[in-house]
């Protein structure tokens, strides 16, 4: 048997985040199922923080994060961002889209059509109807981020165990008492970061799904186009999101943009789906795909209004939910990481009301 305060059931940035923070206030315990943490979602992650992306929720999550991305205050003395911008560009059955992701969006440029393909070469010129550009979207570091909050949590004290799939939960004179492999962990408090598992530890806990789905997102890392130096050119992207692509080390990841539902698994790329999406970046390019030196995949898991789902379980006493940050995960962690510290620890809450309320699992409720 092993106590703590606080046991945080997930391992990815979301888990180990906030594990990190909570670890300032009690003693956290991590229980990660893979055998390193950040296998799943954020190790596969397209790593950019775009303040403009998600809905107005996550807007005001990545506006809180924002500042300790760029200085890591506890974690490292460096910018965990780098200079990279998002471009979208509309064909004219896109522009609808366009002017929606506009909306209620700031710090976004209108580019004419000769100032997209000058920015990025390879581009149908004769397809741009619009264009926008967010110059201020950034590379977010994961791994120096993620091995940053891992060390932070270590230096609290804080632990993490890997190999520990929870395979029960039970509550007993008010403590949890989770089964994780042939060992027993307790704790008053739990923490459910389990990401496209967290329905699954909710069940464990005996509860009803919140109905998070996890969603299949691939990718494939193509060579450069021949005689281009992608290194200074944006992430750019159909504003239907149809397809989007992004310099990567010399290379360039090109993702289908693809949401399919599917169940908990390690994800990997359908090579239907991936030949689709990569078709539809074709016809908006000057060149042609005949080389893919990687594929891959990842899950994104959303809940049914696509906001995360962070606050205590009403139906549960302990339990508290941190889940559902679909693609945001690495851009929100810093934000939803202190929001979930401060809940349970009963500190003060910088984010405003109405973010919290449309947060908290209770609205699935009312």
């Amino acid at each position: 048997m092993k106590t703590s305060d606080v046991l945080v059931i997930g391992g990815g940035i979301a888990g180990i985040s906030a594990a990190a923070e909570l670890a300032a206030h009690m003693s956290v315990c991590v229980l990660e199922a893979e055998t390193v943490p950040g296998y799943h979602a954020t190790g596969r992650s397209a790593a950019i923080f775009i303040r403009n992306y998600g809905n107005a929720t996550l807007r005001a999550l990545n506006a809180a994060s924002a500042p300790f991305l760029a200085a890591p205050d506890g974690i490292g003395t460096d910018s965990l961002l780098s200079p990279r911008g998002e471009m979208l560009i509309a064909t004219e059955d896109e522009l609808d889209a366009l002017d929606a992701y506009s909306a209620g969006a700031t710090g976004l440029e209108a580019l004419t059509p000769d100032q997209a393909v000058e920015l990025v070469p390879i581009l149908c010129r004769e397809l741009i109807a619009g264009a926008i550009i967010e110059w201020d979207a950034q590379d977010i570091d994961v791994d120096r981020m993620l091995a940053g909050y891992g060390r932070l949590l270590r230096a609290r004290g804080g632990q993490t165990v890997t190999g520990a799939r929870v395979e029960g939960m039970r509550r007993k004179a008010g403590v949890w008492t989770v089964r994780a492999g042939d060992t027993d962990y307790q704790a008053p408090l739990v923490v459910n970061a389990a990401g496209a598992w967290a329905d699954g530890v909710a069940g464990l806990a005996g509860l009803a799904p919140l109905g998070l789905q996890p969603m299949r997102r691939s990718a494939a890392l193509l060579p450069a186009p021949a005689g281009h130096d992608i290194r200074t050119w944006p992430l750019f992207a159909s504003a239907a999101e149809q397809w989007y692509a992004k310099p990567e080390a010399g290379k360039l990841m090109v993702s289908p943009a693809d949401e399919d539902p599917v169940e908990p698994h390690d994800a990997w790329a359908e090579d239907m789906v991936l030949a689709e999406g990569l078709h539809r970046y074709e016809q908006a390019v000057t060149h042609q795909v005949t080389r893919v030196e990687r594929t891959w995949a990842g899950l994104r898991t959303f809940a049914p209004d696509r906001s995360p789902v962070v606050g205590f379980d009403p139906r549960a006493e302990g339990l508290f939910w941190l889940a559902g940050q679909g693609g945001y995960g690495i851009q929100t962690a810093p934000g939803l990481s202190r929001l979930a510290a401060a809940l349970v620890a009963g500190e003060r809450v910088v984010l405003d009301t109405d973010t919290v309320a449309a947060l908290c699992p209770a609205r699935f409720f009312t």
